[in-house]
């Protein structure tokens, strides 16, 4: 046998296994139909999407997977296929901090998949209002960054509103410098983020010291004003430069390598144990000595992981703090339901924001 007839038996099993997987993801799409079709039948007003059930699937698909495909990108597969077949189920409209192309827009895709239509709104509330009013299913706002730390106008739309974080998705951030222009010495602004600018700082001050930075609303719009001006650049991701038409000046300018921002999903449902979550809650101590300590000393009793605090003013008085706590463990777990108690019997406000999986990757 020769090389080209060896090669003609791969592509024909090739073509093989993509019958194979063709039929398979048109069987899996039936059997979602199916589902629907239960549900609706329960429930008109029942939830298509449910983010305990992907985040089982996709932890099942990341331990039985062998290789030679990486964890992540079979996982990426997978959650595609899964959007697919949800969008036969129910067109989701999720809602993102836009213009079309912003960081918050790729979490969105990252966690939802491409089958979704995301919905570019103005700012942080105007997110949580669409969620709110059933204009949207689901929002993504972010909410912490590893350089930069907590994004407060996120939290501090939890303080007044009755939407609960049915989940989170990481994403690695890489700035990349893009302009319409091609040569770094002919630059003279800089648009982006205030987060951005902070995150590319040390390489702002090596490399264009002398260019002024104009913080925008968003890293998109920076894209959409440098596109205008060829002697302008936009720090932003790879997104917005094939929507604005930029090209790179520089790639990965970050100043730190591992950057990443957390982002949280909103909605109007409560979210089932899925056997690796968080639970996010609001809570006020007291205005005595040693109340935060005497607040917290339940989930150390019941072997709970706190993973984050902050606080923020409560606008209800002068120095008056909320505190926002992370735990590891679902409301429903017993340990969790026990110490949660506690905590309400002895918190001046106490609210739970949502317990959801942790983010697969």
């Amino acid at each position: 046998m020769n090389d080209n007839d060896e090669l003609q038996q791969i592509r024909e099993r090739i073509d093989s296994l993509d019958l194979q997987i063709q039929d398979l993801i048109n069987q899996r799409a039936e059997a979602a139909q199916e589902v629907a079709r239960v549900k609706r039948a329960e429930d008109k007003d029942a939830f298509f999407y449910r983010p305990e059930r992907e985040a089982q699937v996709l932890a099942t698909v990341k331990q039985r997977n062998l290789g030679p495909v990486g964890d992540e990108e079979m996982t990426r597969l997978f959650r595609e296929i899964m959007s697919t077949c949800l969008a036969l189920e129910q067109p989701l409209h999720v809602a993102f901090l836009g213009p079309e192309g912003t960081f918050t827009q790729a979490a969105a895709l990252k966690h939802f998949g491409h089958s979704v239509e995301t919905v570019a709104m103005g700012s942080i509330p105007d997110i949580f209002r669409d969620v709110e009013s059933g204009a949207c299913h689901y929002g993504v706002v972010p909410v912490e960054n590893s350089t930069e730390g907590v994004i407060s106008h996120t939290l501090d739309m939890f303080l007044n509103s009755g939407l609960q974080i049915c989940g989170e998705v990481t994403l690695r951030i890489h700035h990349h410098l893009l302009s319409k222009g091609g040569d770094l010495s002919s630059i003279t602004k800089v648009y982006s983020h205030q987060q951005s600018l902070a995150q590319c700082r040390l390489w702002l001050d090596r490399n264009l010291h002398r260019a002024e930075q104009q913080s925008v609303g968003s890293n998109a719009e920076a894209a959409r004003l440098a596109s205008n001006d060829p002697q302008s650049a936009a720090i932003a991701g790879e997104m917005a430069a094939e929507i604005y038409g930029l090209g790179f000046l520089a790639e990965s300018i970050e100043d730190e390598p591992d950057n990443t921002t957390r982002f949280l999903i909103i909605g109007r449902q409560s979210v089932a144990a899925s056997g690796n979550d968080k639970t996010t809650m609001l809570l006020s101590a007291r205005n005595v000595a040693g109340s935060l300590n005497t607040l917290l000393r339940p989930l150390s009793e019941h072997s709970i992981s706190m993973t984050r605090i902050e606080s923020r003013p409560s606008r209800r008085g002068t120095w008056d703090y909320v505190f926002f706590i992370d735990i590891h463990g679902h409301m429903d777990d017993p340990n969790v339901a026990q110490a949660m108690q506690e905590l309400r019997a002895d918190a001046s406000l106490f609210k739970v924001l949502g317990s959801y999986p942790i983010a697969v990757l």
